[in-house]
């Protein structure tokens, strides 16, 4: 009964929400407008810094290939020349990062750049996070090659492996911006042609390539990820097929496969970081909600068996976000105090199902953390561009 109870208190939230995001909106600009401006004054000193910047001669790939390794493997400290071993939730500071790091800074230039629009509507933002894009995806001498064949390299076990493709995920935001270009006219039509060339290649070798395929099967954050990806893409690409195979994915998989009946994420809490982990994933479980969601096809007020649906894993973290000292599982065993952050599910699920209290958590916690882990899982910083009506 009480679970009934509380789904029919998320739908009938959700109803009375949805008609006011907009007004969700004015509210995250006006409480955040001064970080947002100064966070994009640092985007207008930045020049574009593409994959070509930086090579790894452990890289099977090309100059234009983007090439990272596996966070959690190391040498074997017994036979150094043998393949790398595995030890989950430690990072090995060893390992090549720059090509991540360099869309890291990417995503954050553009998307800093598009949330100042949003948030004053100059368009010389767009302007200079055109420079960024067109370096990225146009100009022969820096573009990065639409595919992810060495992402996630282990020396002596793979030169480059599926789940390397979350790597990825910090596209997203490059993509929302480019609907937001593409609606305000800010971009050449032979500028906006090229690029969309370059994301429907991305997209076909996605959602082809064995690597591709293997990443959408996976049971855990990584499953949800593709899924994410996907939809951000072909949003852009207004490519339909794919939307709905993602809204399909989400209410007959992800939802249903991942989440338990309390609202948490079982495959999460398994590892050895089940804090930042569930944090993650629910982040991209939300964002998802937010890509697909229209009149018609509301995901925010879907429910799977069980009483499954995004408003109650929310509910069922939030507590551990408002205090991280009730978290009852063990402590991630790396960056524990990093987290939170200002979650992109709490401004989501406030505008989604009008809850106030979401809302006034996520404008106190930190909007702009530095440390490199964090913005590795953190790959919608300005949840304000995708609250945008398009």
């Amino acid at each position: 009964m009480r679970q009934r109870l509380l789904i029919l208190c998320f739908l009938l939230a959700a109803q009375l929400a949805h008609a006011g995001g907009e007004e969700w909106l004015k509210k995250a600009i006006i409480a955040r407008k001064a970080d947002i401006l100064a966070k994009a004054e640092w985007a207008l000193q930045q020049q574009p810094v593409t994959v070509t910047a930086s090579y790894c001669n452990r890289s099977a790939g090309g100059q234009h290939d983007f090439y990272s390794e596996g966070d959690y493997w190391w040498p074997n400290p017994t036979h150094p020349d043998s393949p790398y071993i595995q030890r989950d939730g430690q990072t090995n500071p060893e390992n090549f990062v720059a090509h991540r790091q360099a869309m890291v800074r990417f995503s954050r230039v553009v998307g800093d750049l598009t949330a100042a629009y949003v948030a004053n509507g100059d368009k010389r933002y767009l302007q200079h996070a055109l420079k960024h894009i067109h370096a990225w995806f146009v100009d022969p001498a820096t573009r990065m090659n639409p595919n992810l064949l060495y992402a996630q390299a282990v020396k002596g076990r793979a030169t480059g492996r599926g789940i390397g493709i979350i790597d990825t995920i910090h596209l997203l935001e490059v993509a929302q911006a480019l609907r937001i270009m593409e609606k305000t006219g800010a971009m050449p039509a032979g500028e906006l042609a090229a690029i969309k060339g370059w994301f429907t290649a991305y997209l076909k070798w996605l959602t082809e390539h064995k690597y591709g395929q293997d990443e959408m099967k996976a049971a855990n954050n990584h499953g949800t990820c593709w899924v994410m990806q996907v939809a951000a893409f072909a949003s852009f690409l207004k490519d339909q097929h794919w939307l709905d195979f993602c809204v399909k994915r989400y209410k007959e998989v992800l939802l249903p496969n991942q989440m338990a009946e309390d609202g948490s994420f079982p495959q999460e809490l398994r590892r050895t970081k089940p804090y930042g982990y569930a944090l993650f994933n629910l982040d991209a479980m939300a964002t998802v909600c937010q890509i697909l969601s229209t009149p018609k096809e509301d995901l925010w007020k879907f429910t799977a068996a069980a009483g499954k649906n995004v408003g109650h894993g929310i509910t069922y973290m939030y507590p551990y976000v408002q205090d991280k000292n009730k978290w009852p599982f063990a402590k991630d065993v790396m960056y524990w105090e990093e987290w939170p952050v200002a979650h992109p599910f709490l401004l989501f699920g406030a505008a989604a199902y009008g809850n106030s209290n979401y809302f006034e958590l996520w404008k106190k916690l930190p909007h702009d953390p530095q440390v490199e882990e964090v913005l590795r899982n953190l790959p919608v910083r300005n949840p304000e561009i995708w609250m945008v009506q398009l």
